[in-house]
Order: structure tokens, then sequence, then C-alpha cells
């Protein structure tokens, strides 16, 4: 009865109102397409963050100054001692002023061009560092924790490694090795890849064995492909963190080797030459601006990374895309 209803149903309804669908392989591979691009939505996510824009920018713009600096016209070498055309003596302790923008030092140097110059050795020595943590460790952290067979032997050679004094091992190097830029970033990243294995190999151990690793491994993928495509993008939100968090800890450590004795040789500016030098100035007011400038570009640096750093692994975290 009711099959009858329908079919008459049907008759009476016109055929102006139906359009036959043609059939069309392209349309069919576009059924299931996303435009979704994950490097697009970290980014837009990231600039939604007003804070870490704003020290993005500061950072940039410290970044590119401190390389233009030395060309910028009436600009004063950072070595160059000035001496006083009336009295031949040296402009020693001259505060900020017209001519020495931030003063100068005990023995009449430039403290605009030094901090500046230091800013440049500081943070190519930071950003060194965090470079070949991140190449050392990422590597050394991954194949730690997917290849079974070599977890009991690298964990040995951690403890070892790990059970060292970092200030030990710096105070050694630098006795060993000649006083140089090369030799801190050496001495740094001997030390600094340590902590992102680590956190690289407990990050993997997690997330080796889901469903999609193990679908991967069933269906022949190579080793390098799973770890390239299924582990390693998993772990940028920490990877970037890290890079944030090493720049200025490679910085605070070059101060803190500078302030024992084994930094960098004095005739190199460096930031942790500069708080060395106005630390010991610090007890005499009218002194107090050379430790002052070169503590505040180190904050700067300090505070701007480790924001951006936040912020961006926030950013990269999947659960945050929109």
């Amino acid at each position: 009865m009711k099959s009858k209803k329908l079919e008459h149903i049907t008759d009476n309804l016109s055929q102006d109102l139906f359009e036959i669908a043609n059939k069309s392989d392209n349309t069919s591979e576009k059924i299931g397409y996303s435009d979704y691009s994950y490097w697009h939505s970290t980014v837009q996510v990231f600039f939604k963050n007003k804070i870490a824009v704003v020290f993005l920018g500061i950072i940039i713009v410290l970044l590119l100054f401190t390389m233009i600096q030395p060309f910028l016209p009436n600009q004063k070498s950072p070595t160059h001692i000035h001496i006083n055309p009336e009295t031949y003596m040296q402009y020693r302790n001259v505060p900020p002023g017209s001519e020495f923008w931030f003063g100068t030092n005990q023995i009449g140097q430039d403290l605009w061009a030094r901090i500046w110059s230091g800013t440049r050795t500081s943070l190519l020595i930071g950003i060194s560092v965090a470079f070949f943590e991140i190449i050392i460790g990422v590597t050394i952290g991954t194949i730690w924790g997917y290849v079974r067979k070599l977890d009991r032997l690298i964990t040995e050679i951690y403890n070892v490694w790990n059970n060292i004094p970092t200030t030990v091992l710096m105070v050694l190097m630098t006795y060993i090795l000649r006083p140089s830029i090369s030799t801190l970033i050496i001495v740094m990243v001997l030390t600094g890849w340590l902590r992102m294995a680590r956190l690289v190999r407990n990050l993997v151990t997690i997330i080796r064995d889901r469903e999609y690793n193990l679908a991967s491994r069933c269906l022949g993928t190579p080793t390098q492909r799973i770890l390239s495509k299924n582990i390693v993008p998993y772990l940028v939100s920490v990877i970037m963190l890290r890079v944030a968090l090493a720049i200025p800890f490679a910085i605070g450590s070059e101060v803190f080797l500078t302030y024992i004795g084994l930094g960098l040789p004095v005739q190199i500016p460096s930031l942790g030459n500069l708080v060395n030098e106005g630390r010991i100035l610090m007890m005499s007011p009218s002194l107090r601006y050379q430790l002052l400038f070169p503590a505040t570009v180190i904050s700067i640096i300090t505070v701007s990374f480790y924001v951006i750093g936040n912020a961006f692994a926030d950013a990269a975290d999947p659960k945050n895309h929109v």
C-alpha cells in the first residue's frame, strides 16, 4: 500500500526540481581536503599574543641595531682609549653626556660602543650554543628514546657525564683551551646538550608506541622517516622553548665564567666583561652607570627570549590551533 502511494507521489513530481549529478574524479578527491597548515596556524596563534609580539619586536630591533651600529656615523671604537687633547690624560670614568652617551670606563673607553660590541659577542655565543645544543640534543635524545637497544648504553653515558659538576667541567676546559669565543661555545655545548637530550628522550618514549607509529612500522616505513615525520614534529613546542631559554642561559654562563676569571679576555668586549667591570665599581654611586647599562641589556634579552619562548611553545601546541 505504501509503495503504491510513493509511486503516485513520484510520478506527480516535476522533473524540473531535480538535477542529475555528474561523476567527477576531481570533485571526489576534494571531499576530504583541508587547507590546514601547522606552521601557518602556529604563527597565527603566536601573533594573537600581543605581549609576545612586543618582545619579539624588541629583540628584532636589538639584533638589527647591534649589526648596523658600527656603520652608523660618529661611532667610536670599543677598544680605543680616548685621550683629552688639553691635558693628555685619559677620559676616565666620564659620566654619560653628549660626547660619550653611556660614559667611559676606568681607562677611557667609550661604554656605548663597548656595550653594543659586547651585545654582539654575547648574542653570537648564545645563539651558537643554542644551535649546537638543539642539533646534538635532539639527535641523541630521539635515538635514545626510540631505539630500545641503545637505551641502556646512552643512559649510562648520560649518568656519567651528568654527574660531572658543570662548573668543574667549565673550569677544566677553559684551562685546557685558549680563552676565546669558540672555547666558551665548546664548554657550554659540552654540558648543555644533556638537558635537551634527556627531555627529548622522555617525550619520544611516551609517543613512540602510539597507534600511528605502530601502523607505520607494520607497513615497513623506515625508522628515519618515522622519526622525522611522526615524532619530531610533536616536539616542536618543547624544542622551541628550550632554544629560547638556552640563549639567555648561555649569556648568563658567560657572565658567570667572567666573574670567576675564566671568561673572555678583557680586550674582547662582552656583556660578561662589562658586568664584571661594573660590579667592581657598584659601591660608588657616581660610577654605577657602568653596571646599570650592561645589566639592563642582559635583562631585556633574558626577559624577551623567555616570553617569546613560552608564547611560541603554546602556539606550537596543536591543541591551541584553530
